[in-house]
């Protein structure tokens, strides 16, 4: 079986042809493009505060955060336009681009989903996508962001052996009408995982006094401090 061969054994690579370099968008860090919204977003909202609520935003939740910034964000190569018809039931998609943006995905392959009669139909994408022996990536609709007129759908794909180029099938979720997607626009979130890590076994039972004790004191500890989920719950385990 193939595996792909690099100098550093702890780097993802994203390869173009070199004709598309500097021409379709590239993948960029996830915590690089955090949305408008949220850099916006104060801390506290002091116009909301009450007696009965704090004013804290969901900027001081770390969880929402680590899961908007982790891993990277592969973009639209180039603009398309979606055109959503017949209460979903057409897409039809146009572009000025040379090359292939979207097709259709094939109907037998998804009957029966939650998103019929909507058609499933396949973004293109030209980066391939490298990963060290044993690590894959998980491909997943962008975290914690703005809904768009599309929902890609989520997958695992060996990266370290599959090194043909991913395209991601999706469906339309918006009203019927015209939808112009940017070039750059967020099409998936990738996060590297390692494969054996990942499997590991799970332990169903009752918890101990002591594991309740520590969980309400993790907990009051989180909502006492700003700052303390992340760094004290590490120091106490």
């Amino acid at each position: 079986m193939f595996h792909f061969r690099q100098k550093d054994p702890d780097k993802i690579h994203f390869l173009c042809q070199p004709e598309d370099l500097e021409v379709i968008a590239p993948p960029v860090p996830a915590k690089s493009v955090l949305p408008e919204w949220y850099r916006k977003l104060p801390v506290v909202d002091a116009k909301h505060q009450s007696t009965t609520d704090s004013g804290l935003t969901i900027k001081r939740c770390m969880p929402f955060l680590d899961a908007m910034m982790t891993g990277w964000i592969l973009p639209l190569a180039a603009t398309v336009r979606l055109e959503i018809k017949e209460d979903g039931r057409s897409v039809e998609a146009g572009w000025e681009f040379d090359r292939v943006m979207v097709s259709n995905h094939g109907v037998h392959q998804v009957a029966g989903n939650p998103k019929e009669p909507g058609p499933p139909c396949k973004f293109h994408n030209y980066w391939s996508i490298r990963t060290p022996p044993g690590w894959s990536c998980l491909f997943v609709p962008p975290l914690n962001r703005p809904a768009q007129p599309f929902e890609c759908v989520a997958g695992i794909v060996d990266t370290d052996t599959y090194t043909a180029h991913i395209h991601f099938p999706f469906f339309a979720t918006a009203p019927d009408g015209l939808y112009v997607i940017e070039k750059g626009t967020p099409l998936v979130q990738v996060i590297p995982i390692h494969r054996n890590r990942a499997a590991i076994n799970a332990e169903i039972r009752r918890e101990t006094r002591e594991e309740a004790m520590n969980r309400q004191t993790i907990y009051r500890n989180t909502i006492a401090g700003h700052g303390w989920y992340r760094k004290g719950a590490r120091a106490a385990r």
